[in-house]
């Protein structure tokens, strides 16, 4: 390669970046959307994976591996690293800013932040008023993206020991019963910690996750109202937790995937489809508990559903359910090619 070539490779190199560039250089430098339209589309994404989070049984993960952004997602976080602040305590703030997928982070976690305020309020009304159709649509998501992740596996026979390991640790968990715990400021970030490397796995909610540690009501509960003092001291910490908690584990998740390419997408394959014995519509309560004067589900059990006007419906909203998942993996897989 010419001399002139490597010079301007490296002046274009974010890891070579000088303290002569411009915060605009250093901001366009880091990888992310560039048009308003991709700003926007990454947002949707954002949109969805934050109304997937919110619901005990569906997973963000999985939102994000079926429109495209998994492997992104995880490499962005990656990105705030050591190295990252070291060079922030050199003052080198430019280059830090370079290094730092902050345009892809900031559209996908406003997305997220949005959904998660403005639907908590819905997704509590549809699962508490309308619980068999809510339900069905999850279903139906859930399904086709069994089928999307399992199609990305390229050897499924020596990886059938992998997904069948998912499988039953899915199957177990969701079978858990919600507990009712501290609500001190170590349990909740505690609680962040935990639910987030739930939150970034296909399949496995890290909200039936809270659910289980007995904090999602408590949890949600300051959603509604985050700007009330005693709630954003709860979201903050909550937060904190989840930052420490993704940060460590998606290095984890970016490395298995890499290297244990087939075995760790099983797998995620494996959780989602433990994972069905949530979703399953059709549920009777066979113990429950009055907390804050509101029921909570202890122990549940699936059954068959009656052959009546409801079954019809839950099924048509199934299949709208199966076909968005199968159209918005379309969309990507063209997109991609293009």
């Amino acid at each position: 390669m010419p001399s002139d070539t490597k010079e301007i490779s490296k002046q274009n190199d974010p890891l070579t970046l000088t303290r002569s560039t411009t915060w605009t250089e250093s901001w366009m430098a880091s990888p992310g959307p560039v048009t308003v339209t991709e700003h926007i589309n990454l947002f949707i994404k954002g949109l969805g994976m934050g109304t997937a989070d919110i619901v005990p049984g569906v997973s963000g993960g999985t939102i994000a591996f079926i429109t495209g952004i998994y492997h992104s997602l995880l490499t962005a976080i990656s990105s705030i690293n050591g190295k990252l602040f070291w060079q922030a305590l050199r003052l080198r703030f430019k280059e830090a800013l370079a290094e730092l997928h902050l345009r892809f982070l900031i559209t996908l976690v406003s997305g997220i932040a949005v959904a998660l305020i403005s639907t908590a309020h819905l997704m509590h009304y549809l699962l508490t008023e309308h619980p068999v159709p809510t339900w069905s649509i999850f279903f139906g998501l859930i399904t086709a993206s069994i089928l999307v992740v399992g199609h990305s596996i390229n050897n499924r026979v020596t990886s059938f020991p992998a997904l069948a390991l998912g499988t039953l640790l899915a199957y177990g968990i969701t079978g858990l019963i919600p507990l009712h715990t501290p609500e001190e400021p170590w349990y909740i970030f505690f609680s962040g910690m935990i639910a987030i490397c739930a939150m970034i796995l296909p399949g496995l909610s890290g909200s039936f996750i809270l659910l289980i540690l007995g904090k999602y009501v408590f949890i949600t509960s300051a959603l509604r109202n985050p700007f009330a003092q005693d709630n954003l001291e709860i979201i903050l910490i909550f937060i904190a937790g989840c930052l420490i908690g993704i940060i460590g584990f998606s290095r984890f998740l970016r490395f298995a995937l890499e290297r244990w390419h087939d075995f760790t997408l099983a797998l995620l394959t494996g959780f989602m489809i433990g994972a069905m014995r949530k979703v399953w519509p059709w549920k009777i309560t066979l113990e429950s508990q009055i907390i804050r004067d509101k029921e909570h589900v202890l122990r549940e059990e699936n059954v068959w559903p009656l052959v009546n006007t409801e079954l019809w419906i839950s099924i048509l909203l199934m299949g709208v359910g199966f076909a968005s998942v199968i159209l918005l993996n379309n969309i990507s897989k063209n997109r991609a090619e293009d």
